[in-house]
Formats: structure tokens, C-alpha cells, sequence
């Protein structure tokens, strides 16, 4: 897969352009996605991506709900050939006419041209759905609107799964998403306090611009080396320690190994309870414990692991 994130750089071949953010690459991006896919390999075109990133926070935009290296890895795994991903404020100033000339015509070598009912592009984003159909008629690109998708009567959106993340349900976040909700961050130094109770943790930290459930203790899997571990993460302040910022901790159950300064994926299942308050480490750590024991009853039921 080819990546580019410079608006001057010109494709020499032709393609079919799937428009978005794909913030969450959820199952209505991948069926947007998958028909721009049929249609390039029906007619001979390459299958390209135009998404962007932000250097900057934008006010009709949510917090991320996958990092742009995770959002990178999923496109590569759907057959993506042009990943086209500028920054926001390099084509942000172009006009809707200027963006589809300039961009998806002379960068890209668009014929054909795929987005959601939501597509909003152009300068202030004047450009909607209805512009972009009228200015691929001007241009001789094929326009198609992908068909709205619904799971249990709601309709799929990233904001639907950051609600869904909010109120701790990762079950439906993971029905949407299409896949277990999951963070791949870097494991960092903590205050080591899980090892002297006799549960060391994994410390991994949210970025500022990354939206994150509900606080609380999960049924999480981590996957280490490609082998998957029963797991329980809490997502708190630490209150029984007196600790101050929201930190990501993840024990790992039959795990030994020091994983710091490494990425590791960690998948979240099923919400058990809301971050409380304990009388003692000892209790604390027995929660720990339980918690994960708990994670490998689900996750063996669930055939996880």
C-alpha cells in the first residue's frame, strides 16, 4: 500500500476513492470501503483512500477512536492500494470545486468516487452531498452514495461508538466497530505497585486526543508475541492509592515478562464494575486477581482463548 500525505503529489494511474475520516473504521466504513473495492477490481482501477489527519482539534469532530497507525494497519488489511492522508489544514482552504480538481481529480486520477450520507468537504464545508454528485457529473466521475448501515435499529456512526464507549457498553461498541474495541499503546513506567501485592500491571496511557470508556474495571484479552492472555484493565485515578490522572493498568493473567517501552494491543470485552475505592492494597489486589479470573471464564465461554 503506497501512503501519501502531500496534496502536491500526482497518482499516474486511475482509481476508485473511498471519502471519509474512518474515524473507528467501523462495519459502515468497511462496507463503504468494500464496494469501492468491487468496483475498482470490476473496472480495472487502483483502490485508493482519501482520509486526512489532524494536527490540529476540529470542532465537528469527535476524539479518535483509533490511532492513526491502527487506522493505517485495518486500511492495509482491506486491500488498499492508495492511502491518501494529508493533513486537514494543507486542503482545508480549497473550495468544493478546487478540492475535487485539485485532490481527487490531478493528486488521486479519481473515475469513480464513494462516500457516506455525511460527507462534508470543501472551505467551511460547503461541499455536501449533493455538490460532490453534481461536480463528478461536471468532471465525468462516477458518483456513489453508500447505503446507510443499522445494527439493532441505530444507525452506525463513530459517534454512536463513542457514545457506546461512554456508558462502558463494549459490547455494542464492539458490534459496530465490527471487532473488539482495543488500544495498542506503549507500555510505560508506572509506580510498580501491582507487583508488591502480587498482580503487576501494564501501564499504557491514553493520548489527549484519543476518546476513552467509561472509568471502570473491564474483561479485557492482551495479546503478547500473537498469543492471547485473559486479562482484567482498569481505566481510573487510582483512588485507593490517592493517584491523580486517568491511567489505562491491565493485568495479565499466566503472563511474566517485562513489556515496557513495547506496544501491546489489549482488546476490551465487557464492562464489570465502576472504579471504587479499597480499604487496603490487599483488597485491591484481591479485586485484581478475581477480576482476571473472572476475564478467563468469559473469554474461554466466548472461545476467545
Amino acid at each position: 500500500m503506497l501512503e501519501v500525505y502531500n496534496i502536491s503529489w500526482r497518482n499516474t494511474e486511475k482509481t476508485a476513492v473511498a471519502l471519509g475520516y474512518f474515524d473507528g473504521v467501523h462495519i459502515a466504513h468497511q462496507s463503504l470501503i468494500n464496494q469501492m473495492c468491487d468496483y475498482a477490481a470490476k473496472n480495472n482501477l487502483e483502490k485508493a483512500v482519501f482520509t486526512f489527519t489532524k494536527s490540529v482539534p476540529l470542532g465537528h469532530k469527535g476524539k479518535d477512536i483509533l490511532t492513526k497507525g491502527a487506522k493505517l494497519d485495518l486500511m492495509r488489511s482491506m486491500g488498499i492500494d492508495l492511502y491518501y492522508s494529508p493533513d486537514f489544514l494543507r486542503f482545508s482552504s480549497l473550495t468544493p470545486e478546487e478540492f475535487v480538481k485539485n485532490i481527487l481529480i490531478d493528486s488521486m486520477g479519481a473515475k469513480a468516487v464513494f462516500c457516506g450520507e455525511n460527507f462534508f468537504f470543501g472551505k467551511n464545508r460547503r461541499g455536501n452531498v449533493r455538490v460532490l454528485k453534481e461536480l463528478c457529473e461536471k468532471y465525468d466521475i462516477v458518483f456513489t452514495q453508500a447505503e446507510t448501515v443499522c445494527l439493532d435499529g441505530e444507525i452506525v456512526s463513530s459517534t454512536a461508538i463513542r457514545d457506546a464507549l461512554a456508558q462502558g457498553d463494549m459490547e455494542k461498541a464492539s458490534r459496530m466497530l465490527g471487532r473488539p474495541y482495543g488500544v495498542n499503546f506503549e507500555v510505560v513506567h508506572g509506580k510498580k505497585i501491582g507487583r508488591t501485592i502480587g498482580t503487576p500491571t501494564i501501564n499504557q496511557l491514553y493520548p489527549a486526543t484519543m476518546c476513552s470508556p467509561k472509568p471502570g474495571v473491564y474483561i479485557t484479552c492482551t495479546t503478547v508475541d500473537g498469543k492471547k492472555y485473559p486479562s482484567a484493565t482498569g481505566l481510573t485515578n487510582r483512588p485507593t492509592v490517592n493517584g491523580t490522572g486517568y491511567t489505562c493498568e491491565t493485568f495479565i493473567l499466566g503472563f511474566e515478562g517485562d513489556l515496557y517501552n513495547q506496544n501491546v494491543q489489549v482488546d476490551f470485552h465487557s464492562f464489570l464494575f465502576e472504579a471504587r475505592k479499597f480499604d487496603s492494597l490487599q483488597q485491591l489486589g484481591d479485586m485484581i486477581y478475581s477480576s482476571a479470573v473472572k476475564a478467563k471464564e468469559y473469554l474461554e465461554e466466548k472461545e476467545i482463548v
